[in-house]
């Protein structure tokens, strides 16, 4: 019996038994629909915090007033960094360091034109002239905050994509005045749309944090992000020195005693992340692989009762000539092109589930290619380990008993 031949009967053989093989094909396709689903929206997930992270380059680095213990214990907090240090800071750095922060004064707000309004979930920040390079952000329309901006406390904004367009959806809202809180400020920028992992920073509004100083107070609490930013990349480790030893001057940190601030870069988000997201994956392909092995015992079971139902016919064929391995041959091949197909549906469903959180968020599509490579791989031995041994029982079947089963 030829190649084609033998696909020909196997799927003959599965289609006699529609039930069977459909809940069979479940089973497979639960736990490849496990695997791919798991690892897709985790590589979703990835791609959107190396999105929202783009801000922290390559030589830029945050100045925290918390430790986070090394993992093994709460975090701990130190004196607030204030506004007063980080300006001495830009002082005693120079030029050479270009110092920004970004301060939040009221969270869950309405803001207003006069003709629209949002709903109460945009939150207003107070920052200075060196914003955007700190903070990853770019100008879709208007300029951005001006060092004469922060100087005078003007009452100037710039505003989240997602604020203008319901604030001013068919008119431009540079020179416009809205209310955010407690403060009312004229647009002098729109910023373009940003990705963020857990706030999302289209919905913000930024001022210059003097002017909000005045409206709201609090000139001594501490600043809810302070970034620095280094020349290039290669200066990183040098400016991470300079702000270390002059802010434990400006903070009066005793010698040899530990700083009350923490230093941290892109690099230590990027792999704490990266270390998470393997973890998920991980745990994410054991279910699948846990399911896989139910499936695969479901197989078995019924590729038995298979070779059972179907050994007179067995018995004809060998007595028409056919011999064991064409046997072997055909029902290894059912088991093969069973699981087959259950990976490639489960593939497919797994891809989709998967990019729920890409549609959610908004972002590229993500399909992990590799595994797969890896699930139609796995299914194929799958179906060999668990079709193997049923396959052989019905190759070594005696052909005189098989002609007398009933």
């Amino acid at each position: 019996m030829g190649s084609f031949e033998t696909v020909r009967e196997a799927l003959q053989a599965l289609r006699a038994n529609k039930l069977r093989s459909a809940l069979t094909l479940l089973g497979i396709v639960i736990g490849v629909f496990a695997v791919i689903a798991a690892v897709t929206a985790v590589d979703v997930i990835d791609l959107y915090f190396k999105s929202s992270i783009q801000g922290l380059g390559a030589s830029t680095f945050s100045v925290e007033r918390y430790d986070y213990a090394g993992g093994d214990g709460p975090e701990q907090y130190h004196p607030p960094i204030t506004y007063n240090q980080v300006q001495r800071l830009k002082e005693r750095t120079g030029g050479n360091l270009t110092v920004s922060v970004s301060e939040r004064f009221d969270a869950r707000v309405k803001a207003q034109s006069r003709r629209h309004e949002t709903n109460p979930n945009i939150t207003l920040y107070g920052t200075g002239e060196a914003f955007l390079g700190n903070f990853g952000y770019e100008m879709r329309l208007g300029r951005p905050l001006a060092a004469q901006d922060v100087q005078n406390a003007r009452p100037v904004a710039l505003l989240g994509s997602a604020v203008a367009e319901t604030l001013f959806p068919a008119t431009s809202p540079l020179g416009k005045s809205v209310r955010v809180g407690r403060v009312r400020l004229q647009v002098v920028g729109v910023l373009e749309k940003k990705a963020g992992l857990f706030r999302d920073p289209n919905t913000r509004v930024y001022a210059p944090i003097t002017y909000l100083f005045a409206t709201y107070g609090g000139g001594g609490r501490s600043m809810d992000d302070t970034r620095v930013r280094a020349a290039s990349a290669a200066q990183l480790p040098a400016a991470k020195e300079a702000v270390r030893s002059n802010l434990r001057v400006i903070r009066q940190v005793e010698a040899g005693a530990p700083s009350t601030f923490n230093i941290e870069s892109s690099d230590f988000l990027r792999s704490t992340f990266s270390e998470f997201t393997k973890n998920l994956t991980l745990g994410g392909a054991l279910v699948g692989f846990i399911s896989l092995l139910a499936a695969g015992v479901g197989i078995m079971n019924i590729m038995l009762v298979s070779v059972t139902e179907r050994t007179k016919e067995i018995g004809i064929r060998k007595a028409v000539g056919a011999k064991w391995r064409n046997i072997l041959g055909q029902f290894l091949l059912e088991a093969i092109i069973l699981c087959q197909i259950g990976g490639l549906i489960g593939i497919v469903l797994g891809g989709l589930g998967g990019n729920i959180a890409a549609l959610y968020w908004d972002i590229s599509p993500s399909f992990p290619w590799v595994w797969a490579g890896i699930a139609v791989g796995g299914v194929t031995v799958l179906a060999v380990i668990f079709g193997g041994y049923p396959a052989y029982k019905a190759a070594r079947l005696d052909p005189i008993d098989s002609l007398r089963y009933e």
